[in-house]
């Protein structure tokens, strides 16, 4: 038996199992809207807290986060640095965004910001905001899922081929069972990633160098410049910080993390699990290890691809039998697959309630809306597998890219919960102009001063926001006197 054939038994044997387990999951709760959507609203300490942990255990942990050590060295560290402030907001922002939920019937962010602000056309805004920032991410995780089996099967299973049958399966269980199929299986392969990750990070610094210590003992001396800001590329300390900024408070905003809140069964359990978060961070630490063991073991050929680095160092230069990659490719597609599944079903969701509920679908009822969410977990999902065949760029690239995006809604979100004075004209005005100077900035003129361009769309988002808000408040009182 060849080792290709080995470790394409194990992955399909691995994915056979997911789909069984997420199938089995559906229950009568999940024919319901708030049951598919929300869980009923009573989802536990446990399986929430592997729900939120797969946002950042996905294709961009393990092939996103040794590729930006590989390529830049000491800058990837801003991961554990804005994974380290996500927590603040769950604590400060969860258990109000879960009892306005379930006092109201909120579902969406989209919901909770109409009904704030007495506005359908700016949850409309907010859910197109947040299918435009979802797709791209949904994208991280098919392609990693395509670059995984290429790579593990040494071409046996091409990119597309390999990319749809991730797609397949996570769409089949989220398209039948909702946020219960979503929950047991990002349990099931939360565990077996965590294990998969530590043991890798190690087993591949102690195979090349001897241990992790000996590992930077000799990247100090061959190549420093990894191991200090800028690293070895250009990324100053602006980008650095402005990208922690960016990805901690767009993170909060995050429909598939926001919308969580919603299914937590109390305010006291999403503080609980707010506490525990950080675990899944230093969970990220031996997939850095591993784009750091790449950084000696490449440099006479440097890959051309660095979000391949820890498939490489796995398949050709750790020495691994076929069956530990077929775990470890097992272990990759679970990150990439437990994300996939969230991001589907939320930007299903948001699209049906926010986008198609006010306009196309005004008098649909809940049977046709569940029917309708379920069919767009199909479209939008491959929707995503078309771009992910356009082998689009470095994996965390995209993700900051859509970062920059979705942070736009920091200041409609807190408005909404937080600050009732604001009106809706101003937090739109500023989440436009917000998006408008971010796409600028990231696409069009460059950002100033090598900062993450979502900052500026922020200032600017910030800024009209204040302008709308003080001409609003003049207009009033003007009135007022008259």
């Amino acid at each position: 038996m060849s080792d290709s054939v080995i470790v394409v038994g194990v992955t399909l044997a691995y994915l056979a199992m997911v789909l069984v387990v997420g199938l089995r999951a559906r229950g009568q709760s999940s024919s319901s809207l708030e049951g598919y959507v929300a869980g009923g609203r009573h989802v536990g300490v446990v399986i929430l807290f592997f729900i939120l942990g797969a946002e950042i255990f996905s294709a961009f942990a393990f092939l996103g986060t040794p590729g930006w050590a590989y390529q830049r060295g000491a800058p990837a560290f801003y991961i554990l640095a804005y994974l380290s402030l996500v927590p603040i907001t769950i604590w400060a922002l969860g258990p109000r965004v879960a009892r306005l939920g379930r006092e109201r019937g909120y579902l969406t962010q989209g919901d909770m910001i109409a009904d704030h602000y007495r506005s359908k056309p700016l949850g409309m805004l907010a859910g197109i905001i947040g299918v435009v920032a979802l797709v791209p991410y949904l994208t991280i995780q098919i392609a990693g899922a395509g670059l995984l089996f290429q790579a593990a099967t040494d071409g046996m299973i091409p990119f597309w081929l390999g990319a749809l049958l991730a797609f397949v399966v996570v769409a089949a269980y989220v398209f039948c069972s909702g946020l219960n199929g979503i929950g047991w299986t990002n349990l099931v392969q939360g565990v077996m990633m965590i294990f998969i990750a530590w043991f890798l990070g190690l087993a591949v610094s102690e195979r090349l160098y001897g241990g992790v210590g000996e590992m930077f003992a000799q990247i100090q001396q061959a190549a420093p410049e990894y191991l200090t800001l800028p690293g070895a590329t250009d990324m100053n300390w602006g980008y650095f910080s402005t990208a922690v900024l960016v990805s901690a408070f767009g993170g909060a905003m995050w429909p598939h993390l926001f919308m969580k809140f919603y299914s937590a069964d109390s305010g006291r359990t999403l503080r609980k699990v707010s506490v525990f978060y950080p675990l899944y961070a230093y969970l990220l630490v031996p997939l850095l290890l591993i784009g750091f063991a790449g950084i000696l073991a490449f440099a006479d050929a440097p890959l051309a691809r660095a979000d391949t680095v820890l498939l490489r160092l796995v398949m050709d230069m750790a020495d691994f039998s076929p069956w530990v990659i077929g775990l470890m490719l097992s272990g990759a597609l679970a990150a990439a697959m437990s994300t996939g599944a969230n991001l589907a079903h939320t930007a299903a969701i948001v699209l049906v309630r926010d986008v198609l509920g006010p306009t196309l679908m005004q008098r649909a009822d809940e049977r046709a809306t569940v029917t309708a969410t379920r069919w767009s977990v199909l479209g939008l999902s491959l929707l995503a597998y078309v771009i992910a065949l356009l082998n689009p760029a470095s994996l965390v690239m995209i993700l900051l890219t859509a970062y920059g995006v979705i942070v736009q809604l920091f200041p409609m979100v807190l408005g909404a919960l937080f600050f009732p004075s604001l009106r809706r004209h101003s937090v739109m005005a500023g989440a436009v102009a917000g998006s408008l100077a971010f796409l600028l900035f990231d696409f069009g003129i460059g950002s100033p001063l090598g900062w993450h361009a979502g900052v500026w769309g922020m200032l600017v988002n910030l800024a009209v926001l204040g302008l709308c808000q003080a001409f609003t408040v003049r207009s009033v009182a003007g009135r007022a006197d008259a």
